[in-house]
């Protein structure tokens, strides 16, 4: 019997929109220093790169440098914050459920495969009711690599009983497109995601601008491949 196709999803921008809640917890860390807080507009483009990162381009919009214990501290406090205020305005993006409805429906099976700290990712989907949709949940720790590195993508879909030749990455941004690339996985990105680099520019294999494309463009891409 063939293994079931397999469709690997980023996590922040692809699946959920947590732009809020990170934004928050940037902020809170920030105010606490004093120092300017970072409008979410502004800093929508620059989550998914993990905690640390967004804290360090929170400081850089304002041109503040600050030492490495310090980003240390900083980020250890976002995290905390974070993770209590996970799912305080953190929504799936429009269409989402019915778009795995239909690819269920259709034989699909499917994976998350993050730069989110793996205990947050599942505690993200866990508060929004959607743990039982996924094969596997992994992020930037499972196995101590974070993407575009191939080795968290492939593991990722051995972790959720796929096959390369039998999957499709979805995601938002650079990150997403290097790893599918450089495992040697199609892939389909986002329009509605975070991204400093415009998402046709970064080239994936098809592009859509709304969930409710996502099945048509997964068949007619395996097809294709």
């Amino acid at each position: 019997m063939a293994t079931p196709p397999l469709i690997v999803f980023d996590l922040d921008g692809t699946l959920v929109d947590t732009a809020p809640d990170l934004v928050g917890a940037v902020n809170f860390v920030l105010q606490r220093e004093g120092l300017p807080l970072v409008p979410v507009a502004s800093a929508r483009n620059m989550i998914g790169a993990g905690a640390r990162k967004l804290i360090e381009r929170g400081l850089e919009l304002e041109g503040l440098v600050m030492s490495v214990a310090d980003i240390d501290r900083l980020t250890t406090d976002f995290i905390a914050y974070y993770k209590d205020h996970i799912a305080d305005a953190s929504r799936p993006f429009d269409g989402l459920h019915a778009a795995l409805d239909r690819l269920e429906g259709r034989g699909f099976r499917f994976a998350v495969c993050t730069n989110k700290l793996e205990s947050l990712s599942k505690l993200l989907l866990a508060k929004l009711d959607m743990t039982g949709r996924f094969a596997a949940i992994c992020g930037a720790d499972t196995f101590g690599v974070a993407k575009p590195d191939p080795t968290i993508l492939r593991q990722t879909i051995a972790q959720a009983g796929g096959e390369v030749s039998r999957s499709v990455m979805v995601g938002d941004s650079g990150p997403d497109i290097g790893v599918a690339r450089r495992a040697g996985v199609p892939v389909i990105g986002v329009e509605f995601g975070y991204t400093e680099i415009p998402i046709g520019e970064l080239k994936p294999d098809t592009i859509i601008g709304h969930m409710r494309e996502l099945p048509d463009a997964v068949e007619n891409l395996l097809k294709q491949t």
